[in-house]
């Protein structure tokens, strides 16, 4: 484990060298292929020392955060090409990347909750220096308020349950709260990150703002945050979970459809890809807050699925953007004849977000389905709708941005260059490959 960080670590200095953009992400890739590598030597746990140690959970999400770090130097060639601060940038996806990986290999609640906590001043700095708009810094104080609205009642939640139990190790996790404010001080960080509907609306705000790599890294990774965090703790508080768990069930469903709706209606079009993240995520929080071994395993599938097609989607959006300067979908139209290679992979991933096969999305979505309909035959109604919809607004995006009369104004046009398809590949390929691997999701509980 300490290697990994070591390594990340010794990248830091390496990112103020000049021309290092290339460089940085090819180290990046030996990193992850290192890390799958040792993983597959010792299946359950790795390298468990005093406060850090992997299980499968753990391993999944470092995996992702690697991934997705390293596609976000790949889809930022513009940082490059116009020299904008290009070794900042780097530098600023390497600290955000060694502080993800810090939370997730964290095997003490304080040391979790602090770079959990300190995961937002990268992505904050990403969102205020790269961001498109002047309201750039709206949204990047919106992320910025509502995570800290929640994290002193954790850290109070923390505090006290270090007095019941002596210990904040993931190990010695035996004595459950029965507490309803422990529980609602304890989890709400993790509702706001997801984000559950009530508390999503930093989310949109955030993505349309944000630079393609910030939107990317929103998507695939800190969103996860939250699924990752209440997986960890449900534990503690299974107690009041129990009794009062059917809440939250409800909010998230009925929030996915009518966030489902939202999206039907959206003309931005990274705004609709943000609202489909609010019903996805709002799948997972069903699935986990059921307590059962279906919908946590279903929760994880569902996680990696998302992390990687909505990443996907969002680069797909950044490349029409960088060409027609809008994200409008009345002036993205006709598309198709205009980049009929990139029309492709619309479709693949649109497909793919709408949870058509072979993607990992249909494997997560009917394992949380089986979930749910296990938990309360009525969750039905609500998952025909969210299913019925995310194939509804899929085919809406895909549709409405290929199809259709030309924008008069566009004079000018370029082709999708190969590191574009290269990230486009890189995206899809994990998607749909690791669908034959499904048992490893079912592993870790």
């Amino acid at each position: 484990m300490m290697k990994f960080l070591v390594c990340l670590i010794f990248m830091i200095p390496l990112s103020f060298v000049k021309k290092s953009f290339w460089l940085s992400q090819y180290i990046y890739f030996i990193l992850v292929f290192l890390f799958t590598l040792s993983f597959s030597f010792n299946y359950m746990y790795m390298y468990l020392s005093y406060f850090m140690g992997v299980d499968l959970l753990s391993y999944m999400m470092i995996l992702l955060s690697f991934w997705i770090c390293s596609l976000m130097i790949l889809a930022s060639g513009g940082v490059y090409i116009k020299n904008y601060f290009s070794n900042l940038f780097i530098f600023m996806v390497l600290v955000l990347l060694i502080f993800l990986f810090m939370t997730f290999s964290s095997m003490n609640l304080f040391v979790f909750y602090l770079f959990f906590e300190m995961s937002l001043i990268p992505t904050l700095f990403l969102i205020v220096g790269w961001g498109y708009q002047p309201e750039r810094l709206q949204a990047g104080v919106y992320l910025l308020f509502y995570t800290l609205f929640a994290s002193l009642p954790m850290m109070m939640a923390i505090f006290y349950y270090y007095n019941v139990n002596y210990s904040l190790d993931y190990f010695f996790f035996f004595n459950m709260v029965d507490s309803l404010l422990f529980y609602v001080c304890m989890n709400a960080v993790f509702f706001i990150k997801m984000p559950m509907y009530f508390v999503h609306l930093w989310l949109p705000k955030a993505h349309v703002e944000a630079p393609v790599s910030g939107s990317m890294i929103l998507a695939g990774v800190l969103l996860k945050l939250g699924g990752y965090g209440l997986m960890r703790l449900m534990s503690v508080s299974m107690v009041v979970g129990v009794q009062i768990n059917y809440v939250f069930v409800v909010i998230s469903l009925v929030g996915g459809v009518l966030v489902s709706l939202i999206c039907l209606r959206q003309v931005d079009i990274k705004s609709l890809i943000a609202y489909s993240s609010v019903a996805h995520m709002g799948l997972v929080l069903g699935g986990i807050m059921t307590m059962n071994y279906w919908g946590l395993c279903g929760a994880l599938a569902m996680m990696v699925a998302h992390g990687l097609c909505s990443s996907g989607l969002f680069c797909l959006a950044n490349i029409t953007y960088e060409r027609l300067s809008s994200r409008s979908l009345y002036l993205n139209k006709g598309l198709m004849n205009l980049m009929p290679s990139m029309s492709l992979w619309w479709f693949l991933l649109s497909s793919s977000n709408m949870a058509a096969p072979p993607s990992l999305n249909l494997l997560g979505e009917i394992i949380l389905i089986n979930s749910l309909v296990a938990w309360g035959v009525i969750c039905m109604v609500c998952l025909m709708i969210i299913s019925f919809f995310s194939a509804a607004y899929s085919l809406y995006l895909y549709s409405y941005s290929q199809h259709g009369k030309l924008h008069s104004g566009l004079y000018s046009f370029s082709s999708g260059y190969v590191r574009e398809f290269l990230l486009l590949v890189l995206h899809w390929l994990p998607l749909n490959v690791l669908v034959l691997k499904g048992d490893y999701f079912s592993v870790w509980v």
